[in-house]
């Protein structure tokens, strides 16, 4: 029985691969999908004046909202899933739990970027793929607006050239 680690966020970018998971389980119903939201940490400033239930309340209510999407469709679908929230670093939260839960893949969801624009941003995707113990497979999503196809570039070499003049 294959094990899916489905990272979703709530944005749109990620509803491809929640697509592709719900397509997946229908050619294979013994498809066990783990589906996983991850929350980002308060700062120390802000976490010594809550209590652990005050933050983990705040972080179940937030990962409920960004989660209703996909528990909508895969419930629509009557696909079985499990339901995971998780705290902390994104890529070092969904490394952690396809270790545990020995999942066979990662299927997430990116939009298109240019490779530049990856390199710069230092992406989720780029990150996960290097680290993860097992398969990740992307599902490309819409293209990228465009100001991230040209804007982005077009910004980084207006600036290298300001840095090129002012050096000589």
């Amino acid at each position: 029985m294959a094990k899916l680690l489905l990272p979703y966020d709530g944005s749109a970018p990620a509803l491809p691969a929640l697509r592709e998971a719900i397509a997946e389980f229908r050619r294979d119903p013994a498809l066990q999908i783990h589906l996983l939201n991850v929350q980002p940490p308060f700062s120390e400033h802000i976490a010594r004046h809550l209590s652990q239930e005050a933050r983990l309340e705040f972080h179940r209510e937030h990962a409920r909202e960004a989660l209703a999407p996909a528990l909508r469709l895969l419930d629509a679908a009557d696909i079985p899933y499990s339901l995971h929230i998780e705290v902390g670093d994104r890529v070092e939260r969904i490394v952690d739990l396809a270790q545990r839960l020995r999942c066979d893949r990662i299927l997430l969801a990116t939009s298109r970027k240019s490779p530049l624009l990856r390199a710069l941003e230092n992406s989720l995707t780029s990150r996960l793929i290097e680290r993860a113990p097992v398969p990740v497979e992307v599902v490309a999503g819409a293209p990228a607006s465009v100001l991230e196809r040209v804007g982005v570039p077009a910004g980084v070499c207006a600036g290298l050239t300001l840095l090129w003049v002012a050096g000589t």
